[in-house]
């Protein structure tokens, strides 16, 4: 069961989740509620309400999730704040709703619907088709039963019913779609010149008090956040390889023994037989005749080998291999009965055998072709079985280390050097660490963990993670074992916390010069391209193209021909009359002049809209569902209760 559940990790969260949705469905909200009235009300839903105990458990389940579909590499972090609380909390206030919506109005689904819809679940299938062994296959593995699992998804199907039928019958009105495909399909014929910001770095000047200047105004910009100078023993292969004592000679002989075959192809012959059946109980008169047979077959064989297939065909016994002339294939040496075994390979190329008594009767074989064993001996193999024998035994010490490691760190909570010392690994530091990324050597100075060897370990979420926890940011204790991969493990202590600070300026005055370069080269940038625009847009003769200008491009909404968006907002919004016509654009990278010249309407039958009414209908059913749910939500009234402001903010907390 648990082989199942780690080779279809996928498809286990995704049934866990099917199973986790649905709670409180159909199932009694009443009592529910009951049960918990002694917790906090967050929200008023009708003649219920949404607690802050229910809020607290879908927050957990979330993050669970959350970190389970990215295998540990979710941040809980990203989901702390008064946004992602609040988005909680409306989609509760919603399912409510909801629930209450489908028990007022009865909404059921029928067994045949039900059937249908797990039927139809590609989860549940086996090469497209539902797969009744896979069905209980899963919920056993989840330690389901079928009626758990289908009471679940009937109450699923319910609550779809509140608001499907809304999105399901929405529809985008024809003017809408038309207008649509002709503004995406709308073309402008378009030349660019571009000015850019590197062409005029060279001819600037910063001097200090620019410098100065620019780190007041902006040194709110520079400020750094909190983070943490970090000590940490890595224990992975090349460390579990470190020391490890040579093997010893007889060691590796044993071990190329034991693992020949890794080395040494042995003997084998490709092989044709003609088979002769003993029948079970048969007299020795019987046995007799079939011998005499058998020799007379073999007597012509050896006079015409070439005869074998035709003959095999005629008289061979073993229906799987006649009718091909009997064709056995490869064999190798070690596999067959020793006396059949010994008759064939005593064969050379082309040879047939005598009669030979097998288990079932009497056989005569062929060899079609005979390899004699081939590989490598002991003394040519040596340098390679060390290095496997090398690995093994790094192998069984990594799983030693790695046990031990784990303890000497809970031990010794309030350093990392003991399990060093025993383990005999270094205790590496780094710095620049903070909660959401690793900081650039040029914020941090030198050890910076963004340029070290260990960077991307380092700038794992779950390391970052553990350096920020209480007991490790106050009180500078050693965290648990981070597994970063199976041949990867990492412990990490705190040397040192930096609370958030801005820089002094001559710790940024590079820094501080190669902005004010960008900010200065930028706007000469715009003012040479706004200076050229308009001297395009005053010359007597437009219909002439001025110098610099590219090769013409034919653009639209949806071909845009790897223009940027401001590019294409410009050309768009340039009068398509009176061409050509030009416009000016500011990027970050310089300035861009624009000369439209042409203007035309497009194909509405482009490929690349086929999928547009579709797209558009599940849009505007969404918004139709939506709108539908505000008004419920009114209908409802939904009284979200002081003490929401609370939790929200993060001010209170069960967790």
């Amino acid at each position: 069961m648990f082989e199942f559940i780690r080779t279809h990790q996928r498809l286990m969260q995704l049934i866990l989740l099917v199973l986790i949705l649905p709670s409180f469905v159909l199932i009694g909200v009443s009592g529910y509620t009951n049960y918990v009235s002694g917790d906090e009300e967050l929200v008023k839903v009708g003649n219920t309400a949404i607690t802050q105990q229910e809020f607290e458990q879908a927050r957990r389940s979330q993050v669970e999730q959350l970190q389970q579909t990215s295998q540990g590499g979710f941040d809980p972090a990203v989901l702390d704040n008064v946004p992602a609380r609040t988005a909680l909390l409306d989609s509760l206030i919603d399912r409510r709703i909801m629930i209450t919506t489908a028990e007022k109005e009865r909404f059921t689904v029928s067994d045949t619907a039900l059937r249908q819809a797990i039927a139809s679940m590609p989860q549940l299938q086996v090469d497209g088709q539902f797969s009744a062994e896979r069905y209980n296959q899963v919920l056993a593995s989840a330690g389901l039963s079928t009626r758990e699992f289908e009471q679940s998804q009937r109450a699923e199907l319910a609550l779809s019913r509140v608001l499907g039928p809304v999105g399901a019958t929405a529809a985008v009105p024809a003017t809408v779609i038309d207008r649509l495909e002709h503004a995406l399909t709308e073309e402008r014929r378009v030349r660019l010149i571009a000015f850019p910001s590197t062409d005029y770095e060279k001819d600037l000047t910063i001097n200090d008090e620019d410098i100065k200047a620019w780190y007041e105004k902006n040194k709110q910009t520079l400020e750094l956040p909190e983070q943490v100078t970090a000590q940490y023993l890595l224990l992975n292969e090349e460390a579990a390889m470190q020391n490890l004592p040579a093997p010893k000679p007889e060691e590796l002989q044993q071990y190329y023994e034991q693992n020949k075959s890794r080395y040494v192809q042995p003997a084998r012959v490709n092989v044709s037989h003609i088979q002769l059946n003993v029948p079970a109980g048969a007299s020795d008169e019987q046995r007799a005749a079939i011998r005499a047979k058998a020799d007379e077959i073999a007597k012509k064989l050896q006079a015409d080998v070439g005869a074998f297939p035709e003959i095999a065909s005629a008289e061979s016994q073993d229906a799987g291999t006649a009718n091909d002339g009997g064709k056995l294939g490869w064999i190798t040496k070690g596999t067959w009965p020793q006396a059949l075994e010994q008759a064939v390979f005593a064969l050379g190329s082309g040879e047939v055998s005598g009669v030979v008594e097998g288990p079932s009767g009497y056989h005569i074989f062929l060899a079609n072709e005979v390899q004699a064993e081939k590989g490598e001996s002991f003394e040519e193999a040596k340098d390679k079985v060390e290095q496997e024998v090398r690995r093994q035994l790094g192998a069984e010490r990594f799983a030693d280390m790695a046990t031990r490691l784990t303890s000497l760190v809970y031990d010794n909570p309030a350093s990392l050097q003991p399990a060093a010392d025993a383990l005999g690994l270094k205790v590496r530091s780094a710095t620049g660490i903070a909660r959401d990324r690793l900081l650039p050597s040029e914020e941090v100075g030198a050890n910076a963990a963004s340029a070290g060897e260990d960077a991307a370990i380092l700038d794992d979420q779950r390391v970052r993670r553990a350096l920020f926890t209480p007991q490790a940011l106050k009180e500078k204790q050693n965290s648990g074992v981070i597994e970063i991969s199976p041949d990867t493990m990492l412990t990490v202590r705190v040397e040192k916390a930096i609370p958030a600070h801005i820089p002094e300026l001559e710790k940024v005055k590079a820094h501080v010069v190669e902005v004010l370069k960008k900010e200065k080269a930028l706007a000469a940038s715009e003012k040479a391209g706004r200076d050229a625009l308009a001297t395009f847009e005053s010359a007597q003769d437009k219909t002439q193209v001025p110098p610099g200008f590219g090769t013409p491009l034919d653009i639209s909404r949806i071909d845009t021909q790897g223009l940027g968006k401001p590019i294409l907002d410009a050309a768009f919004a340039a009068p398509a009359t009176g061409l050509p016509n030009y416009a000016g654009v500011t990027g970050p990278q310089g300035f861009v002049v624009l000369r439209i010249e042409g203007a035309k309407e497009g194909k509405v039958d482009a490929p690349m809209l086929a999928t547009l009414p579709i797209e558009l209908g599940q849009a505007w059913g969404r918004a139709e569902q939506n709108a539908v749910l505000k008004a419920m939500r009114a209908q409802a009234k939904v009284k979200v209760l002081p003490e929401a402001s609370k939790v929200l903010s993060g001010e209170a907390s069960q967790d």
